[in-house]
């Protein structure tokens, strides 16, 4: 069930209305809801609705244990067994024919011809986000993050709540369960118009970002070229590339913002997961930027426990890269992702060296506005560099598009909307940061009469503008 569906449209709707009607009888609001979540995996394949309830009352049993556990041995062994249980399954379904292929094809390259035909598993939707939150759950209670009694009506719902089930955020157990455990009214006390005005706004600039931005980029540029590169000159293959930047980006953050803004209307709060990443001066700002509840799940639940800034320049050089490295490989079983990463840990331990150096040439030279905007633009470029390892189904087709540049000729994919929606989509980022809240403010200022005709004009609008046809989101894969 996509978000800009009518499908999607009714659903939410109809569990809106519901879980308001019922929201005074706690229990009965929080279990309406965990339905609904079920319902709404199971809308893509009952197949493994099975497997997200039988994962999320694992994760959620051993973190009631954990919890009233008193031996710190005992609890570090149930939290040890819960998330290597968790972790295997995750590496069955998504890594597994990826270690046997690329084992058999090492098998091959020493002489041998490998004779084994692996089955490969159906990736169940969402699988790496609702294993990160089984793992966040009970992490948390380790760390007695988590102090009120869990429920396990709240741990099932924590891991499955249908906004942000397929492709995040990944919220933490002690930011989301808290909100759990009290009415919905007292979340909202004060600033309850302005933020129904938020939960618009959120839902509509997902819309357009999604259905207007990215559908234009990847249908009428991004696709075509990284399909077949060979058939595209410089110019179309750089915009490409462009494109892809801005298109990943409308594409997860749009999700995120509809996620977002239906999370708010049935009264609960997700965090921010982007902030204007292409704005970023430095790869350490980037990704404080991008995808930022990854980004803070990979520095909190790998990167620290393997060490941090602890240690020796080598060894954090060393934590770094392990953590990007597993990081590229989380998005897929693929040796390109797992490049993507290394790329990304190459920028991050560059930078680390360049920002510790002592020269006071150096130190200058970074204070200067004009090195602010020229670093802009070399990590952009670093960034949409690494995106074509992303992007591209192989390393092979990744070297075919980057070897185009050598090739002369106009391009023949840029017209006026296609550079119009790239640029909107990449230099709206630069936007002043109190505009969504300014207009928040003026809609709350107007009947709700208007505020209702407001979003379902634009919603109509959206419709209209935006390209035949839903592609599904990018992240959906992962």
């Amino acid at each position: 069930m996509l978000f800009p569906t009518v499908e999607y449209a009714v659903f939410f709707l109809t569990v809106l209305a519901i879980a308001w009607a019922i929201e005074s009888h706690r229990r009965a609001h929080k279990a309406f809801l965990l339905l609904a979540s079920y319902i709404f995996y199971g809308f893509w394949s009952w197949r493994y609705v099975p497997l997200l309830i039988a994962l999320s009352l694992f994760a959620t049993l051993i973190a009631h244990r954990i919890q009233h556990t008193e031996s710190e041995r005992q609890r570090k062994t149930l939290l040890i067994t819960g998330v290597v249980l968790c972790l295997a399954t995750l590496a069955y379904y998504k890594y597994a024919s990826f270690v046997v292929l690329s084992a058999l094809g090492l098998w091959g390259l020493i002489g041998r011809t490998p004779v084994w035909n692996l089955p490969t598993p159906f990736l169940p939707l969402g699988i790496s986000f609702f294993v990160f939150h089984c793992i966040s759950l009970m992490g948390d209670v380790y760390r007695r993050k988590l102090r009120d009694p869990l429920f396990i009506t709240d741990g099932l719902l924590y891991i499955a709540f249908f906004p942000q089930l397929i492709a995040g955020p990944i919220l933490r157990a002690s930011h989301f369960i808290p909100q759990l455990m009290r009415p919905a009214w007292k979340r909202w006390v004060d600033t309850r118009h302005i933020r129904v005005n938020r939960a618009f706004l959120l839902i509509l600039s997902g819309l357009f970002k999604k259905v207007i931005l990215s559908n234009t980029l990847a249908t009428r540029l991004v696709e075509p070229v990284f399909l077949a590169p060979m058939n595209f000159h410089r110019g179309d293959v750089l915009f490409a590339i462009y494109g892809y930047a801005a298109q990943i980006y409308c594409d997860f953050s749009g999700y995120t913002d509809i996620a977002t803004g239906c999370a708010l209307l049935l009264g609960y709060h997700f965090p921010r997961n982007f902030n204007a990443p292409y704005t970023a001066a430095d790869p350490q700002d980037f990704w404080r930027r991008w995808h930022i509840s990854l980004s803070f799940w990979l520095r909190d639940y790998l990167y620290i426990p393997l060490g941090g800034n602890r240690g020796s320049s080598l060894r954090i050089c060393t934590n770094l890269m392990i953590t990007m490295l597993l990081g590229g490989l989380w998005h897929g079983a693929s040796w390109t992702f797992v490049a993507w990463g290394a790329l990304h840990g190459s920028y991050l331990i560059t930078h680390r060296i360049w920002s510790r150096s002592s020269s006071p040439q150096i130190q200058t030279l970074r204070t200067n506005k004009a090195w602010l905007w020229f670093s802009r633009i070399l990590l952009f470029h670093a960034v949409c560099l690494a995106w074509v390892l992303f992007r591209a189904s192989s390393f092979h087709m990744a070297a075919v598009t980057l070897s185009r540049f050598s090739s002369r000729g106009y391009p023949t994919l840029l017209t006026i909307p296609v550079l119009l929606t790239l640029a909107l989509g990449l230099l709206a980022q630069y936007a002043p940061r109190n505009l969504r809240r300014g207009t928040e403010t003026v809609m709350s200022w107007m009947p709700a009469v208007t505020t209702g005709a407001f979003f379902a004009l634009g919603i109509a609008l959206i419709e209209l503008l935006g390209p035949s046809g839903v592609a599904p989101f990018i992240y959906f894969q992962f």
